[in-house]
């Protein structure tokens, strides 16, 4: 068992009368999260939201209802929620009468039908959990280990089942990709092209780290710019992909609408365009080293409850840098370099105007300073 890094903070949040929301993709370890976390407590009543039994009995459930249903439990856990129809409505009902502290787990397809926010509103506490975080791996091995695996988790990333059968990645992946990757997505009524979606993932996967347009992928795809914009959109809302914005402050040379698209698991990448081959014999260990520090700073952070603001910064003219994170107003510039051997120099362009930014280069001597406690 491999402890996660919001354990600590969702256990406080366990003593008051608020409904708790943890969100990820699937197959990133949410049922295991609370198993491990709420197993030992007798008085816990589990509920599957994928299981038709549950969904036709809490389909008309009243107050009244819900308290013969939970009658002598202290806590309700219902697992993929957003199958269960106005779940937001009925989580209202007892969080407001205070019948039972719930939790809800589920992918964030219970954003995407606006099931939750609503009626939720100052009543819930809400959790991410990502595939595992290099962090969380390194807590329950040793950092040395971790070290030489760190082109392995380039290539194969860091899905629970993928960590815990080396050996099969491959066969996991391809697994994950199939069955679980487009369930939430597909279920989804305005996804009429599954087959322009697919293409649209595979192009992003070879445009990780460059600058995406959404009018250059329409062309190529076949698709409107609004198409491929919610497109993106229910991606972004189901864990598989995050935009990175450029940053700008109204500087005449900075561009200001062009953003990135990478991945939160480079193994889910390199699924769809079925690369596994090592990061010695690819071109594009670059973009991977890239794609995977900016991943894992943000799942750092928000592991550790601290809200940051995140950018890529580039101008007109081609200066450039990968990462700019802000918090409480300070900014941290970060240069992501796989070769420990090139010279790093930041513009300044930005360094001038952007005075008092921490700035850092990354690479993969120094990756894990950023990304521990």
């Amino acid at each position: 068992m491999i402890n996660r890094t919001i354990t600590n903070h969702f256990q406080a949040k366990l003593s008051d009368n608020k409904a708790i929301i943890i969100l990820g993709a699937r197959q990133v370890g949410k049922t295991t999260f609370l198993k491990n976390v709420l197993g030992d407590k007798a008085n816990v009543i589990w509920l599957n939201g994928d299981d038709p039994e549950v969904q036709t009995l809490l389909s008309n459930i009243n107050t009244e209802t819900w308290k013969i249903l939970v009658s002598g439990n202290s806590y309700l856990v219902i697992d993929e929620a957003q199958r269960i129809e106005n779940i937001g409505l009925k989580t209202k009902l007892l969080v407001d009468n205070q019948i039972i502290k719930v939790v809800l787990s589920g992918s964030s397809s219970l954003h995407l039908a606006n099931k939750l926010n609503e009626p939720l509103t100052g009543r819930k506490w809400e959790f991410n959990l990502f595939p595992f975080s290099l962090e969380e791996l390194i807590l329950n091995s040793n950092i040395l280990k971790q070290k030489s695996l760190l082109g392995h988790r380039l290539v194969f990333g860091m899905y629970p089942e993928v960590v815990m059968n080396l050996g099969n990645e491959k066969e996991v992946l391809n697994t994950l990709s199939d069955s679980y990757l487009y369930k939430d997505i597909f279920s989804w009524q305005n996804i009429r092209k599954p087959e322009k979606l697919k293409l649209l993932l595979r192009a992003l996967a070879l445009q990780v780290g460059h600058e995406v347009s959404y009018n250059e992928l329409g062309k190529k795809i076949g698709l409107d710019n609004q198409s491929i914009e919610n497109y993106i959109d229910l991606l972004e809302k189901n864990y598989i992909v995050f935009r990175l914005p450029s940053f700008s402050r109204n500087l005449r040379k900075e561009l200001t609408s062009k953003r990135k698209i990478f991945f939160w698991d480079l193994g889910i990448r390199n699924s769809i365009i079925a690369q596994f081959q090592s990061i010695d014999f690819r071109q594009d260990v670059g973009s991977l080293f890239e794609n995977f520090f900016i991943a894992e700073r943000i799942k750092f952070n928000k592991n550790h409850n601290k809200p940051c603001n995140y950018y890529f910064w580039r101008t007109h003219d081609q200066q450039e840098i990968d990462l700019i994170e802000e918090s409480d107003g300070q900014l941290s510039a970060f240069e992501i370099k796989w070769n420990e051997n090139k010279k790093v120099r930041f513009s300044k362009t930005f360094t001038n105007n952007y005075q008092n930014t921490s700035t850092f280069v990354v690479n993969p001597s120094n990756i894990f300073t950023f990304l521990t406690e």
